[in-house]
């Protein structure tokens, strides 16, 4: 009912938010580590937001991106973490103007991490704290036909996007859904949390018959069991 709300509020004169691909995320490994190459995107509508922002590694990727579109990181009104993990939040600092949406269970969680993940370095909540947070949580409106959604259990406060564009719903879920490998599989194979409610939030996003924007792949659908793509490889 709320989505159908807000779909309405579009087609009576509110601007219908744009997603763009600031940086491509992808699957990359390696036999002496994990490069973290998460997707960061840009929706635009009443207002522009970031999704992630990776790793400090491609920071000067990202800004070029951002110059190359006539933008700074200055212009932008909001930030959206889906999670703490440090391949998605190191460049949040860069977009100081704007204040970071992130759910309660994670913010609290990253300030006392459990010594076996990997992926939230301790002093991870030191730094989020140094920032302007803004705790949200399911059915929060980000903007007109932008919301957050909880996808828990990858981590303790996974949130991702339910955005309504020209290319109809649209989910953008951080590493609740990594890749198109991870949706035809059905299930999360990396879980730092709850692999029942990681599991539960795999289902959730491919039921939503929604084109789909992964934490680290390209934006994709499912159609009778096989993946299309909705944008080239680069």
């Amino acid at each position: 009912l709320l989505l159908g709300e807000q779909i309405e509020s579009t087609r009576k004169g509110a601007v219908m938010p744009k997603i763009t691909i600031l940086a491509e995320g992808s699957m990359v490994n390696s036999d002496v580590g994990i490069i973290g190459f998460c997707s960061v995107l840009m929706v635009e509508g009443e207002k522009r937001v970031v999704f992630d922002t990776a790793h400090n590694g491609r920071r000067p990727y990202l800004q070029a991106r951002l110059a190359a579109l006539g933008l700074t990181t200055n212009d932008f009104d909001l930030q959206v973490l889906s999670h703490a993990h440090w391949d998605h939040f190191q460049n949040c600092d860069i977009f100081a103007r704007a204040p970071i949406l992130i759910h309660r269970d994670e913010r609290r969680y990253a300030r006392n991490p459990h010594p076996n993940d990997w992926a939230t370095a301790k002093w991870t909540g030191a730094a989020l704290e140094t920032m302007n947070l803004v705790e949200v949580g399911e059915e929060y409106e980000v903007m007109p036909g932008c919301k957050v959604i909880e996808l828990v259990g990858h981590s303790p406060g996974s949130i991702g996007l339910e955005v309504e564009t020209e290319d109809g719903r649209c989910i953008i879920t951080g590493d609740a859904l990594h890749s198109s490998a991870t949706a035809l599989a059905g299930r999360n194979s990396l879980v730092f949390w709850s692999a029942e409610q990681a599991d539960a939030s795999v289902r959730r996003v491919v039921q939503a018959n929604a084109l789909i924007y992964p934490g680290h792949d390209r934006p994709f659908r499912l159609k009778n069991g096989a993946v299309q793509y909705h944008t080239e490889f680069h």
